[in-house]
């Protein structure tokens, strides 16, 4: 497997995250959904019943398979998608399945991702009686206006009504979802949506930049809108950052936010180099310090295609990548634990400049960026990582 390497890292012993006492997180992708949004360009496909009766078998053989052979144990398993809530009765079987072939802990958190339309509460009483335990809801705005040019087939009474019928399901860990950089979008309507959204007090809300993919038909449609420049975006997101930790959200990654305690425990081994197995079409791996994928290909995964190797995970270079989506940042005595080393005092002294700029932040045992250098994190991480 070939694997491009700085000098730095040459001399380095990465230590692979091989410890059977670590437990991994498992994702499954459900790739469907009853309309596609203006804006997604993440792997989906036009939901018909037989197609998921068969993904939903294709899936069970799949997890036969990697568990039979799985030893670490689990302790989040994610449905992300799509559309999961899509395959309401099939969920107590899937994840009965999943409980019989994997080692999955008793406090596990296992989240569920729903569009809160008119499928919703149907969807959760089967997630509740299936041990579902948080759901995330992709509210993405509290404006019927800005929900219509974003392709959602909701509008925000609907979403209210929805949170509303998953409290009283029993669910009480939610994350909410909200987009901003949205096209004639200011601060003022940015608020609206914040009030709308702090309003129904979830325990977590996950914030993104709306981003024009390439295959997507905003981006094909982009002329008819008018989209808030770079300037006009990082003035959202500062004021984001400011609105939501007023009301008792810590910003504890780049884009999320959560109450006390209430971080997304399985999202939380991606930003810190942890284990976890991706099941379904276009599902990333990390096990064993090896990362591997499946193909975007639905017919593919039904017929039962192997993943494919993405070489070796879990160097310095990634985990500084990583951890610095964090607000925690990189932790010195963390860092020579797991790598045997020192961190180079040339990427300190490098991020001593930025520091300087008020874009990273010490605390005498570690650095972190600010809100302002989260902004522009790609080009600092991008220099600090030639320090390795």
């Amino acid at each position: 497997m070939k694997q491009t390497r700085l000098p730095y890292r040459e001399a380095v012993s990465v230590k692979l995250l091989t410890d059977k006492k670590n437990s991994a997180g498992l994702y499954i992708h459900i790739p469907f959904c009853r309309k596609k949004c203006a804006y997604c360009d993440f792997y989906s496909s036009f939901v018909s019943e037989e197609l998921l009766n068969k993904y939903t078998e294709a899936l069970k053989k799949c997890i036969e398979i990697r568990g039979g052979s799985f030893r670490r144990p689990v302790d989040t398993v994610y449905l992300g998608g799509g559309t999961p809530s899509l395959l309401k009765e099939r969920l107590p079987d899937l994840l009965d399945k999943v409980r019989r072939c994997f080692n999955v802990e008793d406090n596990a958190e296992i989240t569920l991702e729903a569009n809160p339309d008119g499928e919703f509460e149907e969807a959760i009483k089967y997630a509740a009686a299936a041990g579902v335990n948080r759901l995330s809801i992709g509210v993405q705005s509290g404006n019927d206006e800005e929900l219509a040019l974003l392709g959602r087939m909701h509008t925000a009474y609907q979403a209210m009504m929805a949170f509303d019928a998953a409290r009283k399901a029993g669910f009480d860990n939610i994350s909410l979802d909200i987009m901003l950089g949205l096209p004639d979008s200011d601060k003022s309507s940015l608020e609206r949506s914040l009030r709308f959204i702090t309003d129904l007090e979830p325990e977590h809300i996950s914030a993104y930049i709306l981003k024009l993919e390439p295959n997507t038909r905003l981006f094909h449609e982009r002329g008819k809108f008018n989209f808030p420049d770079d300037d006009a975006e990082a003035e959202q997101y500062l004021f984001m950052c400011d609105y939501l930790e007023s009301m008792a959200y810590s910003h504890y990654e780049i884009s999320n936010f959560c109450k006390e305690g209430k971080y997304s425990r399985h999202n939380l081994k991606y930003w810190d180099c942890r284990e976890y197995l991706g099941l379904g079409p276009g599902a990333h791996s990390f096990i064993c310090g090896e990362r591997f994928y499946y193909p975007r290909d639905l017919r593919a995964f039904i017929n039962g295609c192997s993943p494919i190797s993405d070489g070796i995970g879990g160097d310095i270079e990634e985990y500084l990548m990583l951890r610095l989506r964090l607000k925690a940042g990189i932790r010195f005595d963390e860092f020579e634990s797991r790598y045997k080393t020192k961190i180079p005092q040339g990427l300190i002294d490098k991020a001593r400049i930025y520091e300087k700029n008020g874009l990273v932040s010490f605390d005498g045992g570690g650095f972190s960026l600010t809100d302002k250098g989260m902004l522009v994190s790609n080009s600092i991480i991008t220099e600090l990582a030639e320090e390795l």
